[in-house]
């Protein structure tokens, strides 16, 4: 199964599991282990927004960063721009935060309100240098559609 068909499985799943359940740390939790179960990826999670930071949700992979400044890292960078970031190679991203040294590349996706309020980020991370691309972004951005449309 090519990733463009994986990921529309995934974003069935995904509709499916949350569309019943009110209680977004589960839909979270859920969430995260679906699509690390999928492609088997190093880090998997999400990072809400309480109190003007980030701070760690659900999430699979090995032990992270508990909270993140607005603007600080990959993950506080896509807070503050409200947009999805990819990035290549985490050792060239200016203010990046080494969670773990393990992790290479990296995609993060805002999860937006009406496309406005920034009320958390998915974070995914990969022990290879470019992961992930356009057709990642692309579909991730519509599991973080359906997951904020249910916070």
């Amino acid at each position: 199964m090519d990733k463009n068909e994986t990921y529309k499985l995934l974003l069935a799943q995904v509709k499916a599991m949350v569309k019943d359940e009110s209680d977004p740390i589960a839909n979270m939790a859920n969430v995260a282990a679906l699509i690390h179960e999928a492609f088997h990826f190093w880090w998997t999670g999400f990072y809400r927004v309480i109190d003007n930071q980030l701070v760690l949700g659900p999430f699979q992979g090995p032990v992270a960063c508990t909270r993140i400044g607005f603007g600080k890292g990959v993950c506080g960078t896509s807070w503050k721009e409200k947009k999805t970031l990819v990035v290549e190679d985490v050792e060239q991203f200016p203010g990046h935060i080494a969670c773990s040294s393990e992790s290479r590349s990296e995609i993060v996706v805002p999860l937006l309100i009406k496309g406005e309020e920034v009320i958390g980020v998915l974070d995914i991370d990969s022990e290879n240098l470019a992961t992930f691309d356009a057709t990642d972004q692309l579909w991730l951005e519509q599991i973080a559609e359906v997951v904020a449309g249910k916070l």
